[in-house]
């Protein structure tokens, strides 16, 4: 996580939320590229920092034809991987204009460019049952307070029948300190606490926000949005991967989640 003058919990309303993640991720997007960029690739669909991507694992299911949603894209990549490799209409959404003109430059360079849209996934601009399949890795879900809103916009766009695969923080790691080595191998959190992770500037608002949900929490979101949860997937963390990103690293994947991914359906 990012380190701003103030780091704690509290909590975190919607509008402060949106105000604050925008505003983080437009003046962090070049530096983030520049630091992740190699890790993520310029065109594939990496689930997490573990380091497992959609060609490993399948999870979207992905046919000719089929139109797709990517939201929380960032730069893109996710989409831009479908329209390399698949016969798919894709577009990227994000809620930061600085992520979008980041993919917007590595659209022009790689010659693979995916509509890129700003816009809020709590409000999609698209009319019901459009999609074939929604998905995000690691965005969106734990950067809004009403995530289960999140999920009941994804079911609107659904087609019936469709699929929504999203990827995000392991609940449990909630517990823990975001520290990479042996120490961070101590809960010290209570695992039940949904408070907000907050960063404020020295006048106390807030420039960063993440929220927590329960293993549970998520299941019961994804059901309320009349969704069916087919598969939760808890990658391992793959021996030839060294890398260190936040509080992910070696150290902790051999013993502990780092990521969930969610794959949903909405019913025919």
């Amino acid at each position: 996580m990012p380190v701003s003058e103030d780091v704690g919990r509290r909590t975190a309303g919607t509008g402060e939320t949106q105000a604050a993640n925008r505003a983080w991720w437009d003046g962090e997007a070049t530096d983030y590229y520049a630091e992740h960029g190699a890790f993520l690739g310029d065109d594939d669909l990496v689930w997490g920092p573990e380091g497992w991507t959609e060609e490993d694992l399948r999870l979207l299911g992905a046919g000719p034809g089929q139109r797709i949603l990517e939201i929380g894209a960032g730069a893109g990549q996710g989409a831009r991987w479908l329209r390399r490799t698949s016969d798919v209409s894709v577009v990227a959404t994000d809620l930061s204009i600085g992520m979008l003109r980041v993919g917007a430059e590595v659209s022009a360079r790689t010659g693979v460019a995916p509509p890129l849209l700003q816009c809020d996934a709590l409000a999609l601009p698209f009319g019901d049952a459009v999609f074939d399949t929604v998905f995000t890795a690691y965005g969106v879900v734990p950067f809004v307070a009403d995530s289960a809103a999140v999920m009941a916009e994804v079911a609107r766009v659904l087609r019936p029948g469709g699929r929504f695969v999203f990827s995000t923080t392991h609940p449990v790691r909630w517990a823990f300190p975001d520290d990479p080595t042996q120490a961070g191998l101590v809960a010290r959190l209570s695992y039940f606490d949904r408070t907000p992770y907050v960063e404020s500037d020295g006048s106390g608002r807030a420039t960063y926000v993440e929220h927590h949900r329960t293993m549970g929490d998520r299941v019961r979101e994804v059901v309320a949005a009349g969704m069916v949860l087919e598969d939760v997937v808890e990658p391992e963390w793959p021996a030839d991967n060294t890398e260190t990103w936040g509080g992910w690293s070696p150290t902790r994947g051999a013993v502990l989640p780092g990521t969930a991914i969610f794959v949903c359906r909405r019913p025919a």
